[in-house]
């Protein structure tokens, strides 16, 4: 195991997971995972593997056929999975998140139908926030679920659905309720949790996924749009069974999200350091390897304490997350560092590769490419940065 990233106080049972997840990234997704993400190719049997190692079911409570884990044992194995491939990793995130939906939120009979499946992967979740026009504004929604009867009809566009196409079950966010003076609009949410067929054109009626979006990274897994033109959902698949929650219910999700991408980091990131560090010392110039040179290894000092403190952070946040405490402050702490950090530590890897990393050939090339999509998933820098300000002002607000 490496020296770096290493997390104290774990039990048996998480070291054991840990190392069966440890184990499959070594041997089925690190020696395909390149070639893979070249041709944008979905990782289907990488996939079955880790649904046959029960990591679908991971957060899910036993009584309802998953290995009822934390968010830590979660965290960390997704920090060894996003090591490997992190697309791999966004195939499970977002199911996980519409897992987690479901276990906090849900009606017991949506739990009940639901989770079963899902802790197996038969279900694959997927969840549907952003829009077109929207960015990080989530209260400017235009998606919109109208009443009618027993059942609402539901209209609107959404952006960015990660597991578009392969998902089969949706959580979608829309507005339910006309803009009122005084009332935050985002009281006026809900979510609404929609079952489809997997593919792409027409899923179900009134529900169409248009096709995969091309990406510069983040191969493999597909992110697609979705639309909405009279699509009828029973009131029964309310999330919570009560509307205008929506907003509260995906926050929470989102809360955990953050956890789960600067996990991702941190794996990404330590991935990079094992790049470069071991290129360093196969690579000679002026009659030594470059690791000999002091600028190497300042780069290398620089790259491995990064890596130890975003996975510290990330760590901390799961750990709070997993008291029942308030982690907003924590989680984006960790997914701002983590993710930051792991755009600095590729860079410095693709540095030492020097021309090799500009090549196909090499490992780092895709890396360089992946580590992006983790300074805008799950909220921007921006958006971290003003969830930390104001909570450290509410924790250190002066007396008037």
């Amino acid at each position: 195991m490496s020296r770096l990233a290493q997390t104290e106080g774990l039990t048996d049972i998480q070291r054991e997971i840990l190392s069966t997840v440890r184990d499959f990234v070594d041997k089925e997704i690190l020696p395909v995972a390149t070639e893979l993400e070249h041709r944008d190719e979905y990782p289907t049997a990488i996939v079955e593997g880790l649904k046959e190692l029960g990591v679908f079911g991971l957060m899910i409570p036993e009584e309802y056929g998953g290995l009822g884990e934390s968010l830590l044992t979660y965290a960390l194995c997704v920090e060894e999975i996003a090591r490997g491939w992190m697309s791999v990793s966004g195939i499970i995130n977002t199911h996980f998140i519409v897992a987690y939906m479901l276990k906090q939120h849900g009606t017991e009979e949506q739990k009940e139908y639901f989770l079963p499946k899902m802790a197996l992967g038969e279900i694959r979740g997927a969840f549907s926030m952003s829009e077109p026009g929207l960015g990080s504004d989530v209260s400017a929604i235009t998606s919109k679920g109208v009443p009618d009867g027993d059942e609402y009809v539901l209209t609107g566009q959404k952006m960015w659905l990660t597991n578009g196409g392969s998902s089969t079950l949706v959580a979608v966010l829309c507005r339910t309720g006309e803009a009122q003076e005084g009332v935050a609009p985002h009281k006026a949410m809900t979510t609404f949790l929609v079952e489809k067929e997997p593919g792409f054109g027409e899923v179900r009626p009134g529900l169409t996924i248009p096709g995969k979006i091309e990406k510069m990274g983040y191969k493999g897994v597909d992110t697609t749009e979705l639309i909405m033109d009279g699509l009828r959902i029973p009131a029964d698949r309310v999330l919570g069974g009560a509307p205008n929650r929506g907003f509260y219910q995906m926050m929470d999700g989102v809360e955990v999200g953050r956890v789960n991408v600067a996990a991702r980091g941190c794996g990404v990131a330590r991935r990079a350091f094992e790049l470069g560090v071991a290129y360093a010392q196969q690579r000679h110039t002026f009659g030594k390897p470059i690791a000999q040179h002091q600028a190497i290894q300042f780069k290398l000092a620089e790259m491995g304490t990064k890596v130890e403190a975003a996975h510290a952070m990330m760590v901390n946040a799961a750990r709070k997350k997993d008291s029942g405490a308030r982690n907003d402050l924590e989680a984006g702490m960790a997914k701002y560092l983590a993710s930051e950090y792991c755009k600095e530590v590729v860079e410095d890897a693709f540095r030492i590769h020097g021309g090799y990393g500009f090549s196909k050939e090499y490992e780092i090339e895709r890396l360089y490419r992946e580590a992006p999509m983790l300074l805008i998933g799950e909220g921007t820098a921006e958006i971290q940065k003003m969830i930390i300000g104001r909570r450290l002002l509410e924790e250190y607000r002066t007396q008037d």
